[in-house]
This record gives C-alpha cells, structure tokens and sequence, in this order.
C-alpha cells in the first residue's frame, strides 16, 4: 500500500506536530466556529447535515444501534442524527479532538440523548467492533492520517457497520475554477474577520485541495475493508458522502 499523509497545517513537520497544530487550532476558532460554517455556506450546510443523516436511516431508527459521530465539532451532526433516532433508543456517541469543541457541544446539546468525550480520532477508546454507523462531518480531513482514520474506524465498526464521511470538495470546469477563487481569496477573508484567525481559514482552502479527490478516497476505503464504498455529490461536487460497509471478515 503507497505511503500517505494527512492534514498538514503550515509549520507542521510530522504527523504528531499536526495534529497538535489541528488541535490548537479548532480550540482558538471554536467560539465562532458555527457563525462561520453558515455565513460561509450560506446556511447550505444544515442541508447537508440532514441530507447525509436521512442516508442511515435504517440504522439510526433501530433503538440498538451504537452510532458514533467522530470529530464531532459543536454537535450539529450529532444533532442531525440524533433527530432520526427513536426515542428511548441508545444514545449517539460523539467525539472530538478539541476540547473547546466538545464543550459547545455539550452545552448546545444539553438535554439531548448524547454522550460527548473528547478523544484522538485515531485512537478512538472504543473496543473492536461495537459501532453499528460511524459518521464524520467536514471532520475527517482535519485528521493527521487518512488511512489510519478510516483503519481506525474499521476497528470499531461490526461486520455490517456503515461508514460515512461528509466532506468538502473541489466541482470541476468552470464552476471548479470559480469556486476555487472564493475558496482561496474570498473565503480566507470573511473567516479571518469574523474569527480573528486568519491563518484557519488559509488552512481550510489547502486542506479540501490536498484532500482525496473520489476515486482515490474511494480506494483508500477499499483498502481499509470496506466494500460497497461509493461517492455521492452534494451542490455539483462543492461537498460530498463517501459511505461504505465493513464486510463479515476482519
């Protein structure tokens, strides 16, 4: 298997002074951390949180189904999936590197039926195969290893267990090419604005064009074990759902 990284934030030299560098980072951001994904996103990403929920819905409605929402952020994924569960079903599990992060999440989502730790993605402190669905939303490209994430998650999934990571893309043709300029010069400087970091959101842009394009994500995914892995497209490629399945031998 060819030898790849992850996120790379600018001065990071190895994958642990990335992670640190992602860690920090999130926590300085995190107080406006939702302004921002809906200013910037015109309140698109609501929709897509609830578009890539609605995907598991066979498994979110049985109330046995351990379900865990990795690099959880402020919870408004937890939130989408937990609106699918059943009541008195078992609660979602959710996880998140920063500890700003886990905190505006646990206090935004106080009555729900959630439980919010904060963890490495890639060291998850969860036994082998004991998750029904794992779903991370414009999470997993933060991680500082693509393959040992979705190895990571393979670990804990059962055989049968769904994987789905919502993610930012690049559209291709014309649309890609203006998209590329809001994303590199338009949307660094809203985010510096409004967050007072103008080097996360120089990060954001570089992080989605060093991520995976599909076909690559697709057979990272094939070679970690999952089977049935496919892409779908959310606003013309601007985001998009890889899913896939963890097939009966481990």
């Amino acid at each position: 298997m060819s030898v790849r990284i992850g996120a790379t934030p600018e001065g990071a030299k190895d994958k642990d002074s990335a992670a640190a560098a992602v860690q920090k980072m999130f926590d300085e951001i995190a107080p406006r951390y939702d302004l921002l994904n809906h200013v910037l996103s015109a309140g698109v990403d609501k929709h897509w949180w609830n578009k890539a929920a609605k995907t598991f819905d066979a498994t979110l409605k049985r109330p046995d189904a351990k379900v865990l929402d990795l690099c959880c952020g402020t919870g408004d994924m937890t939130r989408a999936l937990l609106a699918r569960r059943a009541a008195g079903a078992e609660p979602v599990l959710a996880i998140d590197f920063s500890h700003n992060m886990i905190e505006l999440a646990r206090t935004k989502l106080a009555a729900a039926n959630a439980i919010f730790v904060q963890a490495d993605a890639l060291h998850l402190p969860l036994e082998d195969a004991t998750q029904d669905l794992v779903v991370s939303a414009f999470g997993f490209r933060n991680l500082a290893d693509y393959d040992a994430g979705l190895r990571e998650i393979r670990r804990v999934l059962k055989p049968g267990g769904q994987i789905g990571i919502l993610d930012f893309g690049e559209p291709e043709g014309l649309l890609g090419k203006a998209y590329r300029v809001y994303f590199k010069q338009v949307l660094p400087r809203i985010g510096a604005v409004i967050s007072g970091s103008k080097s996360s959101y120089t990060y954001l842009p570089a992080s989605v064009e060093k991520f995976p394009k599909p076909r690559v994500m697709l057979g990272m995914m094939a070679e970690a074990g999952f089977v049935e892995a496919a892409w779908t497209p959310y606003l013309f490629g601007v985001a998009g759902l890889f899913r896939g399945i963890v097939g009966g031998n481990r």
